[in-house]
């Protein structure tokens, strides 16, 4: 189900995470990576594992940044192209309109071929869901 959401919204092929497994907790799912070394007990209570790569929004699910940041690169679809004007309003708080063919929803975000992590796209608007912090250490050269 995760896996297929990321090929059907973004393009990335569910083959592309055959080397791993999802754990989940709560409302989120951690990914990590096959190895035949790691046998987990039956009675081992796992608190935390791996990456975190999904977490479940109200109705939506939602890749984390450090999952699109890793894996974003694959996609094929659902990408906006931001430019350096684009990423200073992002980091300022302030939404991107677009005029394109993308569908609601969230989409990647992508400065030249840098995946930066995740936007929402809701009545022609793009809003960043990546921390600020993280958007001013980008550079821009």
């Amino acid at each position: 189900m995760l896996f297929s959401y990321l090929e059907e919204r973004f393009g990335i092929h569910e083959q592309t995470f055959v080397d791993f497994d999802l754990f989940s907790k709560r409302k989120s799912w951690w990914l990590l990576r096959k190895t035949a070394n790691a046998y987990l007990p039956v009675r081992l209570k796992v608190s935390q594992v791996g990456l975190r790569a999904f977490d479940k929004v109200g109705k939506y699910l939602k890749p984390t940044t450090r999952m699109i940041q890793l894996f974003g690169h694959h996609a094929t679809r659902g990408v906006h192209q931001v430019d350096e004007s684009g990423l200073q309003r992002l980091s300022r708080g302030e939404s991107l309109e677009i005029d394109g063919l993308i569908d609601e929803g969230f989409v990647i975000l992508r400065l030249r071929e840098q995946v930066l992590g995740l936007g929402l796209l809701a009545q022609g608007k793009i809003t960043s869901r990546i921390r600020k912090y993280e958007l001013n250490q980008i550079s821009l050269s």
